[in-house]
């Protein structure tokens, strides 16, 4: 049992619709101590070749409260152009308007615990949970 005063977070993105981790996706860290107080923006990251955010703002103690924020538009747009531009002139398979433009994940933590959330994005959905 771990005596940290604190807990921590990591994630990661992988595009179900593609096979492949999700890279370049902008991801901003907020807690909160209590159910009712308010939101503190603690900063951000983007995912890297991998998915994989490794540089998360620690956790302030008496954090009780952990939220995500996935700003995903953009990369569905990036994939859009990759795959026109892979394909020249034919259309794109998928429209880069993604009906989720954003995901936001709310999740409560314990001090001393670790919490990894693995996002498993596609166009259409998108699915969490807690992974080790």
């Amino acid at each position: 049992m771990s005596t940290s005063t604190t807990a921590s977070v990591s994630t990661h993105i992988l595009d179900t619709s593609i096979g492949r981790p999700a890279g370049e996706v902008a991801v901003q860290l907020s807690a909160r101590g209590g159910r009712d107080a308010d939101w503190q923006a603690l900063g951000g990251s983007v995912t890297d070749a991998d998915g994989r955010c490794k540089d998360l703002p620690a956790l302030p103690e008496g954090t009780t409260h952990v939220r995500l924020d996935f700003a995903v538009q953009a990369y569905f747009e990036r994939c859009e152009k990759k795959q026109a531009d892979a394909q020249q002139d034919a259309p794109a398979n998928r429209d880069s308007d993604a009906f989720f433009p954003e995901v936001a994940i709310t999740f409560a933590v314990k001090p001393g615990e670790h919490y990894h959330v693995p996002l498993l994005l596609n166009p259409f959905g998108y699915s969490v949970y807690r992974g080790s």
